[in-house]
């Protein structure tokens, strides 16, 4: 394995919806590949539109959020394609001490890995979350290397009609998985916290939130005539401008986008180096 080079396969989960997610990795991969003089390759796979799907031949899967239902598609080739994937880069982790192949699973991707590995309830929230929220770390996320240098409660850009709910701690168990991060409190409405982010095993995380998002992006995105009416519509105003004046707070979603991310890439790229 040459120390200095890094695969990466995108697993493109938003089935032809524009988005601002996959710019977001990208941009991410391109800086990372500048800041640690590595060979950093990439390749995007179009799993839901095309069916694409890639082997096992990259060190490092990324796989992105998604519109529609995480729960309608079971059964579907593409899904089992999908599930399939996640278990033959368990099956190579299992039988190589030294080299392993990492996967982070983002929004649409956790969800369905939830439901996958059984670790709780996938179900449609009462009304839409998006925005920029406070996500509390649990013990065992203050201890992961991904979360290295966040603060806690630290803020992420959230955007699901969807989440995963009342853990199961026996199968988290069986799994040899850990909850990593929750939903923030509120105190004024009587609903359970969902999942936030969970290390299903060493070497595969996965996050509720788009630690991808950037300032630019968001803001790109919230400009938008029509998008700027629905979340005043639906939120109010001043939920629109507090959104549109925090992402230029440095602590905010800048420090999310350039600790999450990077820091998994860094412990695949250190782990490929003693390999």
């Amino acid at each position: 394995m040459d120390k200095s080079s890094l695969k990466v396969a995108i697993i493109d989960m938003n089935n032809g919806a524009p988005n601002q997610g996959m710019r977001g990795i990208q941009e991410i991969l391109s800086r990372f590949k500048t800041d640690n003089h590595i060979d950093l390759q990439f390749d995007i796979f179009d799993l839901r539109q095309k069916d694409e799907i890639p082997g096992l031949g990259y060190d490092v899967y990324i796989s992105s959020g998604g519109p529609g239902s995480p729960v309608e598609s079971e059964g579907e080739k593409w899904e089992n394609d999908y599930f399939n994937l996640l278990d033959q880069i368990e099956a190579f982790n299992a039988a190589n001490k030294e080299q392993k192949k990492y996967a982070f699973l983002i929004c649409h991707s956790f969800q369905l890995a939830c439901r996958k590995y059984k670790l709780g309830k996938v179900t449609e929230r009462n009304s839409n979350a998006f925005g920029i929220f406070p996500i509390t770390l649990t013990k065992d996320g203050e201890k992961d290397e991904v979360f290295d240098g966040i603060s806690n409660p630290f803020f992420s850009v959230d955007s699901r009609d969807w989440q995963v709910i009342s853990p199961d701690f026996e199968a988290f168990e069986l799994k040899g998985a850990k909850l990593l991060a929750i939903e923030k409190e509120r105190k004024h409405v009587n609903l359970e916290r969902c999942m936030m982010s969970i290390r299903f095993t060493d070497e595969i995380i996965g996050t509720q939130f788009h630690p991808e998002a950037d300032p630019v992006g968001m803001k790109m995105y919230l400009l938008q005539e029509e998008k700027k009416k629905l979340i005043i519509d639906t939120h109010g105003e001043a939920k629109y401008f507090d959104m549109l004046n925090s992402l230029d707070d440095p602590k905010r979603i800048m420090l999310t986008q350039s600790v999450i991310l990077p820091n998994f890439l860094n412990k695949a790229i250190g782990k490929l180096q003693e390999a």
